[in-house]
């Protein structure tokens, strides 16, 4: 048994919209990150500018005095040193304690550092400066320090931007959640039509969405595939149809021929009986074969190719059947084909019994090389097929007239089967245009060129 994890079992518009939820989540991070950095390093800045513009001004008055204690601003830290670095005097806070940094800068410059230190600073970290001042002709040492700004930088920046990045989560994960549903819609509507579809009603299609995405594709193509399985279903049924007539007639002359002579037996001919139900059972066999042919190439079964000569095909063919009407060869040797022997030899088979079954004195078969394409001619002098009728007659059960008069047993399988061996040989079968009678032509790819010279 297959185990789904829980985040595998929710809908595909939960994902969507929890993934969604967790990149805006990431983005909003990023962004607070650095909107929160920026702010903080220009607090800092500004800070630290009026911590020097302080010192600037505490240094120009203790040139005249240096007061002991100091009075400081609010959270402002001072210390002074002389120039053997002695403490001579510091705010309130800051007397007794170690000097609050150890920098010493150049006479005519100052520097800044943050200390977090315990000793000095217990439970905060402070922005300390080092200004030197002269006095009396010496360089002393003014050290101020005013309270660090926090990493949140204070409640007025880092709260507006948790509740906005829970605002745009929040609206992320709803609008996500409700475009994923609406973008779905029609993928319900697609499942509740198939669900309807039965191999007794094909008859249903999908609704195809009214923009161009692919979801039109997705319910364009299911509505093609809808089609050809409707196609394939009332071809089925109509094959059956026309099997179980065909077969229907043989079995009821066989029928027929043996209650007649089960009538009085001692009065039947037997023998002519005999030669009737063979005749019945002949049609039948070949219907059967014809039958099974056709469910092979329905089922794509076909035989193993090799190359095949085409010309040497045709003549060994015509050596074994026997001769119904006048034969014209017109062979190039040479014309060669991948195919299976059985297969091409029974297209030809069937080509020429329809040839000879509709030929008025001659039939001809024509062989040649056109471009790299074996083509193969198979023509009777006799009344020819009506341009309209050209394709009907690849129809399975199909018979003209004419065929129907000149062969009454006939199956109506025989073109159409020779049609699908053709297609299934990568080549075509059609009737084109010809002076008198019906011309069919095969078209093969072929493997080599001819010999010169035809036979």
């Amino acid at each position: 048994m297959i185990r789904v994890s829980w985040w595998h079992r929710r809908s595909i518009r939960t994902r969507l919209a929890v993934v969604a939820s967790a990149v805006m989540a990431l983005l909003c991070t990023v962004v607070a990150v650095f909107i929160v950095v920026m702010v903080r390093q220009a607090a800092v800045d500004y800070r630290t500018e009026q911590l020097f513009a302080n010192a600037v001004i505490l240094g120009a008055q203790m040139r005249q005095r240096v007061p002991n204690p100091i009075e400081g601003g609010p959270e402002q830290a001072i210390q002074v040193f002389d120039p053997a670095g002695t403490m001579v005097s510091a705010t309130p806070d800051m007397v007794g304690k170690p000097p609050m940094t150890n920098l010493r800068p150049d006479p005519d410059a100052y520097a800044t550092t943050t200390s977090c230190d315990g000793g000095v600073f217990p439970h905060r970290c402070m922005i300390v400066l080092a200004y030197p001042f002269h006095r009396e002709d010496s360089v002393w040492q003014l050290d101020i320090a005013v309270p660090d700004i926090p990493w949140y930088v204070g409640p007025k920046l880092i709260v507006p931007l948790a509740a906005g990045s829970a605002l745009l989560v929040a609206a992320t994960a709803a609008g996500g959640y409700r475009i994923v549903g609406k973008t779905l819609q029609p993928v319900g509507a697609i499942s509740g039509n198939l669900a309807q579809i039965t191999a007794s009603d094909l008859r249903h299609r999908v609704p195809v969405p009214k923009y161009r995405d692919e979801l039109r594709e997705l319910a364009e193509t299911a509505n093609r595939t809808l089609e050809r399985a409707q196609s394939a279903v009332e071809q089925q049924l109509r094959f059956a149809s026309d099997a179980s007539h065909d077969l229907r007639s043989p079995l009821t002359a066989i029928r027929t021929r043996i209650e007649e002579a089960l009538i009085d037996p001692y009065q039947a001919d037997w023998p002519e009986t005999a030669d009737a139900l063979l005749d019945s059972v002949e049609r039948m066999q070949a219907l059967i074969g014809d039958l099974l042919q056709v469910a092979r190439l329905d089922a794509g079964v076909t035989g193993r190719h090799e190359p095949i000569d085409l010309a040497e095909l045709v003549t060994g063919e015509l050596e074994r059947r026997p001769a119904k009407a006048g034969l014209r060869l017109r062979l190039t040797p040479g014309v060669v084909v991948d195919g299976s022997r059985i297969e091409l030899a029974r297209l030809l088979n069937n080509l020429l019994d329809n040839a000879e079954r509709h030929a008025a004195s001659a039939v001809t078969v024509t062989l040649t090389l056109e471009a790299g394409v074996a083509v193969l001619e198979v023509c009777d002098d006799g009344e020819g097929i009506a341009p309209e009728q050209r394709e009907a007659v690849f129809q399975r059960f199909t018979r003209l007239e004419a065929s129907r008069a000149r062969d009454p047993g006939g199956t109506g399988l025989g073109l159409p089967i020779a049609r699908q061996l053709a297609q299934a040989h990568g080549g075509t079968l059609t009737v084109e245009d010809s002076p008198r009678g019906a011309r069919f032509v095969l078209r093969l790819p072929a493997r080599a060129t001819p010999r010169p010279g035809p036979s």
